[in-house]
């Protein structure tokens, strides 16, 4: 699943260690989620939306395998 996490928190000027603290999660969480290399739960997606003041929908794009 891709996400704009990172595009919107540059355009916030938020680092990923103060988007960490505010979700309760550690910066190594928000730059496996930045890189595509973690999915987070439903609700830390819910908290990582709050705390960059938009909707989950904005945050992550999902891309259905076509087979």
């Amino acid at each position: 699943m891709e996400n704009n996490i990172r595009i919107i928190r540059k355009s916030m000027k938020i680092s990923q260690e103060e988007l960490a603290i505010k979700c309760g999660v550690t910066r190594q969480t928000i730059n496996a989620i930045e890189n595509d290399k973690y999915d987070p739960t439903l609700a830390l997606a819910f908290k990582l939306s709050q705390n960059l003041n938009t909707t989950v929908d904005q945050l992550f794009i999902f891309k259905e395998d076509i087979k």
